[in-house]
């Protein structure tokens, strides 16, 4: 009997470590959602765990929040530690005492999100869209930025900080409605997702290693700001793709 309990729970050590990152991104998100639920439903429109196709890609967004003051597209990271980096980085890094790991920059994964969106929303023409990136509780945030990046504590009174109405009530519904359409959250598979976004970053890194723009296909350019040497689009301002030049 002993034996069989030892077995259970290395298993259960064994499929907690394999899927660890799935695990707390779950957390995250049902914590956020926990938050949001808040908000004034007669005031706030609330989808969680939308997934929205724009050509061959599909894209899942954590939450979005529809208002009078504008949608608000929500990206949830359950980390904790040292967030460092910069607006414009392509990467951040997550710092744990000596542990570091570097992620795909929130404020552009976020970026990526609002521009499906608003081709699902395509007809509403002068929406305004508000990125807000929100990480766990335990993050300490070194990120000087233009964009909302919170802690969740901070995230009711991030969206509240919003009050110049551009939507009616009308526009809010029909908006509501159109998302929850468009969701394909139910035929939704995640394996394939997976494997489309890592496609992405490849044919990004690769595009970057040519010298080309990954959003436009522009050929990129090196300049010289205020941190430093960096390779920007040759379209800017049209195109604001920056990356910071590394030397080995």
């Amino acid at each position: 009997m002993e034996l069989i309990l030892l077995i259970v729970i290395f298993l259960l050590i064994l499929i907690y470590g394999f899927y660890k990152a799935q695990i707390k991104g779950i957390i995250g998100e049902k914590t956020v959602s926990s938050i949001l639920d808040f908000l004034d439903k007669s005031e706030y429109k609330v989808i969680h765990n939308v997934v929205l196709q724009r050509g061959e890609v599909t894209t899942q967004i954590d939450h979005i929040v529809i208002s009078s003051f504008g949608i608000f597209v929500i990206e949830t990271k359950n980390y904790k530690g040292w967030i460092v980096g910069y607006e414009k980085s392509e990467y951040w890094t997550q710092v744990i005492y000596k542990y570091r790991s570097k992620f795909y920059n929130p404020i552009f994964q976020n970026a990526g999100h609002i521009r499906t969106l608003k081709t699902c929303l395509n007809e509403y023409r002068n929406l305004e869209y508000i990125s807000i990136v929100v990480f766990s509780i335990n993050a300490k945030i070194k990120i000087d930025t233009s964009v909302d990046v919170v802690n969740m504590h901070r995230l009711l009174k991030t969206i509240k900080k919003y009050s110049n109405v551009n939507l009616s009530e009308e526009a809010k519904k029909s908006i509501f409605e159109k998302i929850n359409a468009s969701n394909l959250v139910d035929s939704f598979k995640k394996k394939e997702h997976n494997n489309s976004i890592k496609k992405r970053i490849s044919d990004r890194e690769k595009a970057i290693q040519e010298k080309k723009c990954p959003r436009c296909g522009n050929s990129l350019v090196e300049r010289k700001g205020e941190f430093g040497i960096f390779f920007g689009c040759r379209s800017y301002p049209k195109c604001k793709f920056t990356k910071k030049k590394t030397f080995l």
